[in-house]
C-alpha cells in the first residue's frame, strides 16, 4: 500500500509552519532609495520605493510615467465616493536595481564592514560595484 504524501509539505518534515511563514526574503534595497526598473511594460523608468514586503518579495514603487493599479472599491461610508480607482503597482525586488549615486546607472550592491579598533563595534555600509562609493541610506 502507498503512503499518501502531500506534494506541498514533501520535503519540509522537520519545518514547523510557522518558520515556513515567518520567511523573510533579503535585499538591498531600503524605503526611499531610486532605482530602475529592469524587467516588465516599466522597464528603463526610474522609480522611489516606497513600501517593501519581505515576505512576498515585492516592492511598491512610485515615479511618474509608471502604470498603475486599478482598484474597483465599494464606498464604506454615506459620505464616500465609490468606483475604480488607482494606486501604484507592485514590482517583484529581483526586477528592480538600485541607482549609481555617482553615475545614475544601474548598479549591482555590495555590503562593506569596517570595524572601529577602539570600540571594537561594527559599521556597515551599501557599495555600488560599478563606482565603489558608498550608498547613502535615507529614513
Amino acid at each position: 500500500m502507498r503512503i499518501l504524501t502531500h506534494r506541498k509539505t514533501r520535503g519540509q518534515k522537520n519545518v514547523t509552519r510557522h518558520e515556513r511563514n515567518a520567511e523573510r526574503i533579503r535585499t538591498h534595497i531600503t524605503r526611499g532609495d531610486t532605482v530602475m526598473v529592469m524587467r516588465g511594460e516599466d522597464k528603463g523608468k526610474e522609480a522611489k520605493v516606497t513600501k517593501i514586503d519581505l515576505k512576498s518579495g515585492r516592492v511598491t514603487l512610485e515615479g511618474a510615467g509608471l502604470k498603475m493599479a486599478k482598484k474597483h472599491r465599494r464606498a464604506r461610508k454615506a459620505e464616500e465616493q465609490s468606483g475604480i480607482i488607482e494606486m501604484p503597482r507592485t514590482v517583484a525586488v529581483s526586477n528592480v536595481m538600485l541607482l549609481d549615486p555617482k553615475s545614475g546607472e544601474p548598479t549591482r550592491v555590495r555590503t562593506r564592514v569596517e570595524r572601529d579598533p577602539k570600540t571594537k563595534k561594527r559599521k556597515t555600509e551599501r557599495v555600488a560595484v560599478k563606482s565603489g562609493d558608498a550608498i547613502p541610506t535615507r529614513r
